[in-house]
């Protein structure tokens, strides 16, 4: 009897351990799943750190005076760069949405209205975003992919919201913070000073942007990267 017990125990202590080890692997797998997940939401604030190369980011919900100027600039030098177009600014602007197009640069998203996206709900993040889409693509018949949130403000939900209707939310490395209106000098070693392979350059099309760009372009090319667009330098 006491033998038979014993057997029985033995029997218990096996399925259990495998029963156990079974869990640990299945919490691994589904751990390093979520883990994989959650980098995948991340934003991108750079492409590609082994090839030297940067992309200019100009989010535009104002400045519409500025970008011929800066649209000249970019074909004498033949430069294509990213374009986050606010849909609102974009109502008001669509010949402006045109040129951009045509001149063959790429667009993004900058959300309808310029809310803080932390403050909204999922559903409304996206509807901020899909309006735009929807605008743009009237306009242009181009369908943006990527998303630049204003104020440069996200949490898990805006990158879900984002995430789940096809859109990579994109931030970046080097701030010019144009929108204070800087000297041309102050902007120049803004950029010059944190230059990297796969930096991301953000911009808005202001004066003294406008003013800097031609010697910035010539610097920036002395120093051996090539600027393009968002999508050039992540994918």
């Amino acid at each position: 009897m006491r033998w038979k017990t014993f057997v029985f125990n033995k029997k218990k202590r096996r399925y259990f351990q495998f029963a156990l080890g079974i869990g640990v692997i299945t919490a691994v797998l589904v751990s390093g799943f979520l883990m994989t997940a959650k980098k995948e939401l991340s934003p991108i604030t750079h492409g590609d750190p082994n090839q030297p190369k940067i992309a200019f980011a100009c989010n535009i919900f104002w400045g519409e005076e500025f970008l011929p100027g800066m649209l000249r600039v970019f074909d004498e030098n033949d430069i294509k760069i990213t374009f986050f177009i606010g849909g609102s600014w974009a109502k008001k602007n669509p010949d402006l949405v045109k040129l951009i197009a045509e001149h063959g640069h790429e667009i993004g998203n900058h959300t309808y209205s310029h809310p803080h996206p932390n403050n909204l709900t999922k559903e409304q993040n996206q509807d901020q975003i899909l309006r735009t889409e929807a605008l743009i693509k009237e306009i242009t018949g181009i369908t943006t992919r990527l998303y630049a949130p204003p104020y440069g403000e996200y949490n898990a939900n805006v990158l879900e919201a984002a995430h789940e209707i096809g859109y990579t939310t994109i931030m970046w490395s080097i701030d010019t913070i144009d929108w204070q209106r800087p000297s041309v000098a102050t902007l120049k070693k803004r950029v010059l000073s944190k230059l990297h392979n796969g930096a991301i350059v953000l911009m808005h099309p202001t004066e003294p942007t406008l003013k800097a760009l031609p010697s910035l372009i010539a610097e920036i090319r002395e120093k051996g990267y090539t600027i393009t667009t968002v999508s050039d330098i992540i994918n």
